[in-house]
């Protein structure tokens, strides 16, 4: 066997940092007394000879040269060795290697890569974690040193069953100045991104800053004052931010500080949060103001709030509080469920690294966790690889890749993100030029812990990236939002989002003609949530078009493909099962109300005459209708939407809100009788051989290919 082959071998057999399921392949290795890291150090040497290789381990020094026996003990330095590599050339036809043995790597400031730092195509510089070993890049510090609560004030302002549970930790005897802990910000639908606040993690989970009601319940608006309410354009009425508004609750008059409480809430609509300071609360009115710059919408009344960082309400397992004029942060810790009592602050407020401009260096099997803004930031350069890393405990997002081209995530583990998960943004929507980027075989889980809307999983912009093979779950908006051409979307595993907003899709996009040429297909959908209006499975919103939707499952969804006054769509060979509908259609790009008629004549027009006329036109013939809708008022129908060869278990249609059912194109769908389909509860849907949907033309989708695929390295 080749030095190439066994470590391909150990790699596979050896536990993953990122989490994935792998086959354990050394099932006879107890027999030879071998060791797999052992095995993995015997071979290095000569797997690595065309290679150029530096090792970090936190007992090194950054005095010594870099070898296995004499390791660096900072990234920074292993970084300096690869640029003085660089300048001296030539550049090792292999390219290099940065071993990291485990162990914490504290940031205090950004990794930073630039093009002095750069590998080649075929020589790149990969930062890769030693193999069965844990390294962490970290943004936090690990607390301990805990103690009962003393303080007689505190105690008794803590409810009479927590204060035997509740414990403290003198931030400033460990060394942690205010500075470092941030501070609260409103944040949320509209609002900038800015680095989260100090918080605390136990156990690899995140806690929750103390709130009333506590989590999974909520408080809702009682009024507002009437005189500046204005119609929402749905019958409705909105009070004014400047005016607050009242509550039913007498909670507030047990709080004996209300200097720094917040609240959070759908303030008017439920695809919309933000969070607000308290400037004004009236416990006798039971009402209150909050503090500017204010959101986007107004108060609306039995919309969903909470009020939080009051330290009165510290009251249950997995709650805490900052004092940060005193530096003592106290918790009540839950009981341990992954074999760790850890205790970790986010302090670190940047990126922990960041690629600007660089080129071809990849991070291989790292763990970069607690810092409040994001894990890694990609700026400009080409081919640089995020690959089978665990990005967990993130204040804002995981990876932003911002231009550049041709990046990748692949195989990572991305878990409680205060934002998104990825988000792409790459090619040239001038020149229809594709960026290349691709987000594949990742695990997403509780994205949106912080801002909640429209930070997905996976965000797209711009033209030709790709998303595929991933697993998404638990996220209360969208899995996956684009805007752009000509982006893949294809054989991702999507369920349990939307748990706590409404009007929302898995897969998201709206509000521009010319978001054209995009692929939805071969996904598996299944068990959305949603509050209000629910969710959708693929939801094209406000009249976006010219989207391929072909070869889907959905699995009890609600509104499992709603085109939402779009045109030019295809959806085609896609299985739906327990949907209500399968397929909803309507019209709004018809209606005069002004909420609706300046969507098509006022935005919707600036942005088709935003890209290059010609450019599009030959690339999608299908805007050239639009130029006559445009020369009236009439409004825009949905037309040429295509729905064929699709096979329907339940409920099919709704063609609804000025939609006529004469515009759809319905052809060999199978909406009546038995698929026959294997086992649906258990996720099955093959269809069985004589099955009389095949008659349509149906093509058999490809399930085995959904969701993330075994590591072929």
């Amino acid at each position: 066997m080749t030095p190439d082959a066994v470590l391909h071998f150990v790699a596979r057999a050896i536990p993953n940092n990122s989490g994935l399921r792998q086959p354990r392949m050394l099932s006879r290795a107890s027999l030879f007394g071998w060791t797999l890291a052992g095995l993995a150090t015997v071979l290095c040497c000569r797997w690595l000879q065309a290679e150029t290789v530096y090792h970090v381990a936190t007992h090194g020094s950054d005095a010594n040269a870099g070898t296995e026996e004499a390791p660096f003990a900072t990234l920074d330095r292993a970084q300096q060795a690869v640029r003085t590599l660089r300048e001296a050339g030539p550049w090792p036809e292999g390219g290099v290697v940065v071993w990291l043995r485990g162990g914490d790597y504290v940031r205090t400031q950004t990794l930073e890569f630039t093009a002095d730092n750069s590998g080649t195509p075929t020589a790149p510089v990969v930062w890769k974690a030693w193999p069965s070993e844990t390294v962490r890049l970290l943004g936090g510090r690990t607390l301990t040193g805990s103690q009962p609560v003393q303080d007689a004030a505190v105690l008794a302002r803590l409810d009479s069953a927590a204060r035997e549970h509740v414990r403290q930790i003198d931030l400033r005897a460990a060394g942690i100045s205010t500075g470092e802990l941030g501070a609260l910000a409103s944040r949320g639908f509209g609002r900038p991104l800015t680095p989260a606040h100090a918080e605390l993690f136990f156990a690899g989970r995140p806690l929750t800053l103390a709130r009333w009601p506590n989590e999974g319940h909520w408080e809702t608006i009682a009024g507002f004052p009437e005189t500046h309410a204005q119609d929402d354009g749905h019958g409705g009425k909105i009070g004014r931010l400047e005016d607050g508004f009242a509550f039913a609750t007498d909670r507030p008059a047990r709080w004996h500080n209300t200097d720094d409480i917040w609240v959070h809430g759908y303030w008017s609509w439920d695809w919309a949060n933000s969070y607000e300071r308290v400037s004004d609360l009236n416990v006798e009115q039971r009402s209150l103001k909050t503090a500017p710059p204010h959101g986007l919408y107004g108060f609306r009344r039995g919309q969903r709030f909470y009020f939080l960082n009051v330290l009165e309400e510290l009251d249950q397992p997995g709650e805490w509080y900052l004092d940060r004029a005193n530096g003592v942060l106290y918790v009540w810790l839950p009981p341990a469920t992954t074999g760790t009592d850890e205790v970790l602050l986010s302090l670190f407020e940047g990126p922990l690294v960041r690629f600007s401009d660089a080129s071809h260096i990849a991070l291989d099997g790292l763990v970069l966790e607690a810092t409040r803004g994001t894990a890694v930031v990609v700026q400009g350069g080409t081919g640089n690889r995020v690959r089978r890393c665990t990005i967990r405990n993130i204040g804002n997002w995981g990876v932003r890749v911002e231009g550049g081209t041709d990046h990748a995530v692949e195989r990572c583990e991305i878990v409680d993100t205060g934002d998104g998960g990825v988000s792409l943004q790459g090619g040239d929507r001038q020149t229809l030029t594709p960026g290349g980027h691709c987000v594949e075989n990742c695990h997403f889980a509780r994205q949106g812990r912080w801002s909640k809307c429209y930070v997905p999983a996976v965000m797209m912009s711009g033209v030709g990236l790709r998303a595929a093979h991933n697993h998404i779950h638990d996220h209360p908006h969208c899995a996956i939002l684009y805007g752009g051409n000509e982006h893949l979307i294809e054989f991702n595993e999507i369920h349990h989002i939307a748990l706590e907003t409404g009007d929302v899709g898995a897969i998201y996009s709206g509000r521009d003609w010319t978001f054209r040429g995009n692929r939805i297909r071969h996904n598996l959908i299944h068990h959305t949530g949603g509050v209000g209006m629910g969710s959708m499975g693929v939801y094209m919103d406000d009249c976006v078009s010219g989207t391929e939707v072909f070869g889907n499952i959905f699995y009890q969804v609600h509104w499992a493909m709603f085109i939402g006054g779009g045109r030019d769509h295809r959806v085609e060979n896609n299985l739906f099962v327990e949907c209500d509908p399968a397929i909803r259609v309507d019209g709004r790009g018809l209606d005069k109300s002004p909420v609706w008629f300046n969507m098509v004549y006022e935005f919707m027009k600036k942005q088709l005459a935003a890209v290059p006329r010609e450019l599009y036109r030959a690339r999608y013939p299908a805007l050239t209708q639009l130029d006559r809708y445009y020369a009236t008022t009439d409004g825009v129908p949905p037309e040429n939407n295509v729905v064929a060869r699709n096979v329907c278990v339940g409920k099919w249609l709704e063609v609804v809100w000025h939609a006529n059912p004469e515009w759809l194109r319905l052809e060999d769908n199978f909406t009546e009788g038995d698929p026959q389909l294997a086992d649906p509860e258990q996720l099955d849907f093959r269809i069985a051989p004589d099955s009389p949907v095949w008659a349509t033309g149906f093509r058999p989708i490809p399930q085995e290919k959904i969701g993330i695929q075994p590591d072929k390295e």
